[in-house]
């Protein structure tokens, strides 16, 4: 996904995010609602503030690139994150709340509970998770950079929290489901208006020697926390004082 051939093919399939909308000129973050499993935003995580900083540096290269300036909206780099795991959002959020008023409650309960017994399942783990930046991946409506696991260990660590949530009985019956597998990134961008006369093959040509000049000495991401957080759009994810988070 970060190869010359992945950004040609990609970039003649991107489309605008319904994520930010037009107001009076200026693109803000549209409604979407719901809930998600994800590392402490930026801002919040002192112990990947290295990484952090050099990852707004690749943002800020990324917005310098010569093209329309309103193609890339980018994500505010205090609320830079990696989604573990996808729970629940827009209009599936919106009927679960409206069909079950303790929806919210029974989630935070349930995960309690699921992250008291995934404590007690990995005692034995005490190495820390590893993840590493590999570089720029793009997807149809957005653009960010692309982790890949420092070792086997740090990798199985993640899927297998992965498998406790969407595996759970209870929250699946709350209606929570696997819906993507996983691809480790953090956005730094969405795609706002695409114009017509975009050249798609120089702007793919720009992405991939962009990749080529991205520092390669990046600190390692130190997956150390996994938050639920809630979120009304894109940019502002909540941590509401009922929320549980785990240690990892």
């Amino acid at each position: 996904m970060t190869l010359p051939e992945a950004y040609k093919s990609q970039v003649q399939h991107i489309q605008e995010s319904s994520k930010f909308k037009l107001h009076s000129g200026v693109r803000e973050p549209a409604p979407f609602p719901g809930y998600t499993l994800i590392t402490p935003p930026a801002e919040e995580d002192t112990p990947n503030s290295a990484f952090y900083t050099q990852l707004q540096s690749c943002q800020q290269s990324l917005l310098q690139l010569p093209v329309n300036n309103d193609l890339i909206v980018p994500v505010p780099s205090v609320s830079f994150h990696l989604t573990l795991a996808d729970l629940i959002w827009d209009h599936a959020y919106l009927h679960a709340c409206e069909e079950n008023p303790k929806f919210i409650e029974e989630l935070n309960s349930c995960l309690r509970e699921t992250f008291e017994q995934y404590k007690q399942s990995r005692l034995q783990a005490t190495q820390p998770i590893f993840w590493q930046m590999l570089g720029l991946i793009v997807m149809p409506r957005a653009i960010g950079v692309c982790l890949v696991p420092k070792d086997e260990r740090s990798y199985e660590e993640i899927i297998q929290f992965r498998r406790v949530i969407y595996q759970n009985p209870k929250l699946m019956a709350l209606g929570i489901e696997q819906h993507y597998h996983l691809t480790a990134h953090i956005t730094l961008g969405y795609f706002g208006e695409i114009s017509p006369e975009l050249d798609r093959i120089k702007f793919s040509t720009m992405l991939s020697e962009l990749n080529q000049q991205l520092p390669l000495n990046l600190p390692d991401f130190l997956i150390h926390q996994v938050q639920l957080r809630r979120f009304d759009n894109m940019v502002q994810y909540y941590r509401q004082p009922h929320c549980p988070s785990l240690d990892l």
